[in-house]
């Protein structure tokens, strides 16, 4: 049986083909899977639970090969690799989607074959019922922090299954829009309230440009983007936001209000490398120092 990194993602490794005002891109390395487990792997190592088509191109491997990424869970299925396409236009907040093909994904059935369960576990947006499955096989002692992900999609059709997972979570991952859409509420913070006592400890609103929104029994808080000039590809921003919190929690090994906050915050930075090219392209050229440059900046910002 294999040892367990720290941290492990459930989630997509993804195809993209991509539109935006600064852009065309017809094949990209794509996937919350991905981006997730980039981002994530400046802080911890960090283990994939995805699957891909025989279509999956070895060079997309080997970028997160680069990093401390365990594969040992990417399995290669008979079938194309899942496939997004989707367009930005002049609002780079939102993404139109134009074509989807599950391909692989929909024979997927994670297992977890470590030695024991891993400490932290994110779970990506993917199919609720899923989720429950994999939250059956990864329990115990060593279990700390159990934090997922979702989407419109999921929630329109499968509300249920969605409020099942966040009954057992300690915390959630979700955009302002799908917020409002799972509670009905549109200001934000009723909506985290909402939220909350469905089960999660923490509800963490992502506001695209305007930050994010943290929410738990010891209050609110509110977190600023970093300041962009130029945001070239949104694609994988939400992951790799993430990614880092997650990844910055299980370096911790621990998880309380202060190493929250923090997380968050380098969560932030992080998506503000990812979107300024496409893919992981711009991930792939910093180094962690950058990320301490501009939280320092973010600091500077917010003090009053």
């Amino acid at each position: 049986m294999l040892k367990p990194p720290y941290l492990i993602v459930i989630g997509t490794v993804a195809i993209d083909e991509l539109s935006t005002p600064f852009g065309v891109e017809q094949k990209v390395f794509g996937g919350s899977a991905s981006y997730f487990s980039y981002a994530a792997s400046f802080f911890t190592k960090v283990g994939v639970v995805a699957v891909v088509g025989k279509d999956f191109p070895e060079e997309y491997r080997q970028v997160l090969e680069e990093r401390d990424i365990d594969l040992s869970h990417l399995e290669v299925l008979p079938g194309k690799t899942f496939h997004w396409k989707g367009k930005y236009e002049t609002d780079m907040n939102s993404a139109i989607t134009l074509q989807t093909d599950l391909n692989v994904l929909l024979d997927f059935k994670p297992k977890i074959h470590y030695s024991k369960t891993p400490e932290f576990v994110f779970l990506a947006n993917i199919d609720p019922d899923l989720q429950l499955e994999v939250l059956d096989q990864v329990h115990g002692s060593s279990l700390k922090f159990v934090a997922c992900d979702t989407m419109n999609f999921w929630i329109k059709n499968k509300c249920d299954a969605v409020k099942k997972v966040l009954g057992r979570v300690h915390a959630v991952f979700m955009n302002d829009g799908e917020a409002r859409q799972l509670t009905g509420e549109v200001n934000l913070i009723k909506a985290a309230q909402y939220i909350h006592h469905l089960g999660p400890e923490y509800v963490i609103i992502k506001k695209g440009e305007h930050g994010a929104l943290l929410y738990s029994h010891e209050g609110v808080f509110i977190y600023p983007a970093y300041p962009l000039e130029t945001v070239f590809d949104p694609t994988g921003a939400g992951d790799s936001f993430a990614g880092g919190v997650m990844g910055y929690l299980a370096a911790a090994r621990k998880v309380n209000l202060k190493t929250m906050k923090t997380a968050i915050a380098y969560g932030s930075i992080v998506a503000s490398f990812t979107v300024e090219k496409f893919g992981l392209e711009r991930l792939r050229e910093v180094k962690r120092e950058n990320f301490d440059k501009r939280l320092e900046v973010l600091k500077k910002i917010c003090k009053i």
